[in-house]
């Protein structure tokens, strides 16, 4: 869906979805690492793992994208609320001298929002969730933590292939592979079957504090609302009728009707 206007409302006209599944794991006492971005998927993951138990290490990691130091201070905030354990931030600028997204290259523009688009968009990092994840298991390793949480969900790997099942399931025996003898490190990313809506609404059961999240890839204040990520998440909080709370210059309806 593109856009196609300019409103100020939140609400869309179809039907709220149904609830969204619980976790199918039982509760723990382990520890977690967190890929921590600051966006509104990664903070419902990190609240569903305290929610199961887990005691949270958090990683934020910035890599040259256009809005890092505004994720960061979502990041940090998100922590805060949740009593993490420990909060890792990892500067590296990699991916951003590697370029080929429009995350990093200032060179490059930033396409407005197609929700039905078909090809990997502009914003796709090369191969960035196996660098963001070879991080948070080296942490997790060093740190006696069972698990490592990514909120990746299945909106994303409609575009990115490093969202993909498949990927987080090769990713995990690689992991088995190349840690020391006796480390057990799964990966687990619990959305991601799930759409941005589901998780939206789940995440407002949970009582998560989406006014310290941000998703805009453009801009640091407020949001553009016409990107691929504010396309995205405006999307789901209509068709949940809830408003989202962070401000935008533009609030597009992304609903049918």
């Amino acid at each position: 869906m593109t856009i196609d206007e300019n409103t100020d409302s939140d609400t869309g006209t179809d039907d709220p979805v149904e609830p969204a599944l619980e976790f199918a794991a039982e509760p723990t006492d382990g520890r977690a690492v967190v890929l921590l971005s600051g966006g509104m998927d990664s903070a419902t993951a990190a609240y569903a793992a305290r929610d199961r138990g887990y005691e949270l290490c958090c990683l934020h990691t910035t890599y040259g994208q256009r809005t890092e130091d505004r994720e960061h201070d979502c990041a940090r905030k998100l922590a805060s609320e949740l009593t993490a354990s420990d909060f890792l931030r990892i500067e590296t600028d990699h991916l951003a001298e590697i370029g080929a997204s429009s995350l990093t290259d200032d060179g490059m523009a930033l396409e407005d929002a197609d929700t039905e688009r078909d090809e990997i968009p502009s914003s796709y990092v090369p191969f960035r969730n196996a660098n963001l994840l070879s991080m948070a298991v080296s942490y997790a390793e060093a740190t006696d933590c069972e698990t490592v949480v990514i909120g990746a969900h299945s909106e994303d790997f409609s575009g990115y292939p490093d969202c993909r099942p498949q990927f987080f399931e090769a990713f995990e025996r690689l992991v088995a592979v190349g840690t020391k003898p006796g480390t057990e490190i799964t990966i687990d990313a619990p959305f991601v079957d799930w759409s941005k809506t589901e998780i939206a609404e789940y995440g407002i059961d949970l009582g998560v504090p989406y006014e310290h999240t941000w998703s805009c890839y453009r801009e640091n204040e407020p949001a553009c609302g016409t990107c691929d990520a504010c396309a995205y998440r405006l999307q789901a909080f209509q068709r949940i009728g809830v408003r989202d709370p962070i401000a935008y210059e533009r609030r597009p309806s992304y609903t049918d009707g």
